[in-house]
């Protein structure tokens, strides 16, 4: 009479995989990657909120990715074009010079009988297509950031002789709550709003501070 060969078990399935995992360990093959990227893209127009950088373990890189999101409303055109480094304000999209020809002036919100809020409303003028905001002026420009990477940007944020001697908190604060960085989002007409929302901006801005408010590199050309 034959006998039958019994099956390997389960524990012998068990002391199989253990035995191929010390075999892996031993054979030097590296360490899972460590995330350096926030998970998953946001929706068209969004901004990635703070907890999806969590899976970043390292705190700096993190720092880092945080502010490149911010990035994407700080080199929008409906921030920079406020941000010009000479005496000319841009408009539109493509960073037109604007139209009617305008200037600086000594403070920032125009030349005498030719100000900023000659035209611009504390609101938008839906009809007459102006924008509007209150308090609507250029930033200094020491504030730049018309041309300049997030890395540059971040780099000018931090310091106090270039941001008007603000500290992040403040910087913070100026983000989260100033009327005029609010029209960014609510640009009338027909212009492209900045991705994501005022509050998400800030949220982002904050996580950045409390992990260390690291820059990230310049890209590499």
């Amino acid at each position: 009479m034959s006998r039958s060969i019994a099956s390997p078990g389960p524990r012998r399935g068990r002391g199989a995989a253990v035995l191929g995992a010390l075999v892996a360990a031993c054979a030097g093959r590296p360490p899972a990657a460590v995330s350096t990227a926030p998970a998953g893209e946001p929706p068209p127009g969004h901004l990635r909120a703070p907890a999806q950088f969590a899976a970043i373990a390292d705190r700096a890189a993190r720092s880092r990715a945080l502010f490149v999101e911010a990035g994407r409303v700080l080199t929008h055109p409906r921030c920079v074009n406020c941000h010009p480094p000479d005496q000319t304000p841009r408009q539109g999209d493509d960073h037109a010079l604007h139209d009617p020809p305008v200037l600086r002036g000594a403070a920032d919100r125009g030349i005498p009988a030719l100000g900023c809020d000659t035209c611009h409303q504390d609101r938008n003028a839906e009809l007459a297509r102006v924008p509007g905001a209150p308090s609507w002026h250029l930033a200094p420009a020491t504030m730049a950031w018309l041309g300049k990477s997030p890395a540059a940007i971040c780099t000018q944020l931090k310091d106090p002789a270039r941001n008007g001697n603000r500290t992040l908190a403040q910087i913070h604060d100026h983000v989260a709550h100033d009327g005029i960085v609010a029209w960014g989002w609510a640009p009338g007409a027909d212009r492209a709003p900045a991705p994501g929302s005022q509050a998400e901006l800030a949220a982002l801005v904050q996580a950045w501070i409390e992990t260390g408010a690291v820059c990230p590199a310049e890209d590499k050309p």
